[in-house]
């Protein structure tokens, strides 16, 4: 089978994947830290983006995250919409998507008072939509196919068996369209691994033709395909992250520890402009976050906490901007389709 037919198994076998057989899989307890473990302070950041686009609807819009776990960081955006900007707050109508069974049964106990403005809690995004929607950390969690250049020909990373044990091969790519994506981003070097995620491609453009007018927020670590497909990288991205230690062994304990890869911006960017999306920005999550006014409202929220919570909020502020971590290995994305003039996120290199 293909790398990606493995991965999809893994991570989302309905009763023995590893996103899905547990509603939450990140936080001390878990194997990885997200953004979101920071605590609420990550939300109340991204409220402020969500509100001044939310703004250039003038009624109710349809506010959708997608990979939303268990609601977490829905709620911490909700929390302060509603005590920073009640009118967008009141205009909302709530989608949460996640594919994640024992994470959805979760959404209405972690929304508390929100709960009753939630629309939809699904595994799909809702078929047409008015407004934001906003995903931190769903692209680098889709399957991936592996490829290598051997000389001039691309040779896809199959999985097979030997004695009991998974193991690697090498074929030919195992469709027309993964030579396609190969093909379409700058030349390979020889023996260089890339990971190429037709998945996170679909995705892209499924919910850019689902977005009928409004804004795709997307958070996520990754690169320009000119540095993933370098030889500076030539084992590639694909990891396995479990006790928060990161392995590349990642054909061992499947649906027991997470499975990650690089994102590649350049692909996600083409693929959105394919279906009539803008690209309005992106930026490192440190300046996305500074933009905001992370810096401005850390100052303000320690006036009224005690030295050991200011504390806790300065070291969560430092592991969402410090550089070298999420601060510059996330990236944030802004596209638009049918919502006219904008400028683009504060900071932004476009």
């Amino acid at each position: 089978m293909t790398v990606a037919a493995f991965m999809e198994l893994a991570l989302y076998h309905p009763q023995h994947g590893y996103y899905t057989s547990r509603a939450q899989r990140s936080g001390r307890s878990g194997d990885f830290y997200t953004s979101v473990d920071t605590g609420a302070f990550f939300g109340e950041l991204l409220a402020v983006q969500i509100a001044e686009l939310a703004r250039t609807f003038g009624d109710a819009f349809d506010l959708v995250e997608a990979a939303a776990g268990n609601g977490r960081l829905m709620r911490d955006v909700l929390d302060a919409l509603q005590r920073d900007a009640p009118e967008v707050w009141a205009r909302a109508r709530l989608h949460l998507v996640e594919r994640s069974g024992h994470a959805r049964a979760a959404h209405a106990q972690t929304l508390g008072a929100h709960a009753s403005r939630m629309e939809t809690s699904g595994a799909d995004l809702p078929p047409s939509i008015a407004g934001v929607v906003f995903a931190n950390e769903l692209l680098d969690a889709l399957p991936v196919h592996v490829v290598v250049m051997r000389g001039s020909e691309a040779r896809e990373i199959m999985i097979g068996e030997a004695n009991g044990t998974l193991v690697e091969l090498e074929a030919p790519p195992s469709t027309e369209r993964l030579r396609q994506e190969v093909d379409a981003g700058p030349p390979i070097p020889g023996d260089v691994r890339v990971e190429i995620s037709l998945a996170a491609l679909d995705w892209i453009r499924e919910a850019s033709r689902r977005l009928a007018r409004g804004y795709l927020l997307l958070l996520d670590y990754g690169d320009e395909a000119r540095a993933l497909r370098s030889a500076s990288r030539p084992d590639g991205t694909l990891r396995a992250f479990a006790a928060h230690r990161v392995s590349p062994r990642w054909l061992e304990s499947p649906g027991e520890q997470d499975l990650t890869a690089h994102v590649d911006f350049s692909a996600c960017a083409r693929a959105a402009a394919g279906e009539g999306m803008t690209l309005l920005g992106r930026v490192d999550q440190s300046r996305f976050l500074l933009g905001l006014g992370a810096v401005e409202r850390l100052q303000r929220a320690e006036a009224a906490l005690s030295a050991r919570a200011a504390l806790r909020l300065r070291l969560a502020l430092k592991t969402l901007l410090v550089p070298g971590g999420m601060g510059s290995t996330h990236q944030a994305m802004l596209f638009g389709k049918n919502v006219g003039p904008w400028h683009g996120m504060v900071f932004s290199a476009r």
